[in-house]
């Protein structure tokens, strides 16, 4: 046991195998691969990398942004080109795959242009579409910042991409603005995606 849990690629490979037995004994148990099981799946795999993503970004406000001028100079580098880098890539991957998971799973559940348009289309008389909409609005933002702001913005910070002192500087505040705004649309993000589906289903 100690051998697979020191292992994390082989953690992760056994708890992905775990989880799709549990997957295949829900469809057991169910009786059919249908729009509702597929419903389940996309909102297991949405909440999973939505975990991760929204995981990292408390990471990086809550510890890593606010220590950073508390770390000696010479053990910042440690961070910078080890830490951050490694925890960037999943940080930005998992926003993709949670986003496209989320547009599956509307799409899926067949409101997903009702969604887009904050329940316009029906007259704003269906308050759930409104709602998620608010939502997944958040949401889209929020995945935009990253691709288009944080991690541009960060490997300039980094030194992964040429830049001098003052480019550095700048771009180092640039993507915690933008890192903040994530942290801030944060919660009334979760919001909409937790409560709709418990009060609307």
């Amino acid at each position: 046991m100690q051998g697979l849990l020191s292992n994390f690629r082989n953690t992760m490979i056994v708890s992905f195998l775990l989880a799709v037995i549990m997957v295949v004994g829900y469809m057991s148990h169910y009786g059919s691969a249908d729009s509702i099981f597929w419903q389940a799946v996309f909102r297991w795999l949405h909440t999973f990398f939505g975990i991760l993503w929204i995981g990292l970004l408390y990471y990086f406000n809550f510890v890593q942004i606010r220590k950073m001028p508390d770390i000696p100079a010479e053990l910042k580098p440690a961070v910078s080109k080890y830490i951050a880098p490694e925890a960037l890539f999943w940080f930005r991957y998992a926003a993709l795959a949670t986003w496209i998971m989320g547009v599956i799973l509307a799409f899926n559940r067949g409101y997903l242009v009702q969604a887009f348009t904050l329940g316009a289309l029906d007259g704003f008389s269906v308050p759930q579409h409104t709602f998620i909409g608010v939502g997944m609005w958040l949401a889209t933002i929020m995945f935009l910042n990253v691709w288009v702001f944080i991690w541009p913005n960060q490997k300039i910070a980094l030194g992964l991409v040429d830049g001098d002192a003052d480019a550095k500087a700048k771009a180092g505040k640039v993507a915690m603005l933008f890192s903040r705004t994530n942290t801030l649309l944060s919660l009334p993000m979760l919001v909409t995606m937790t409560m709709n589906q418990t009060i609307f289903g």
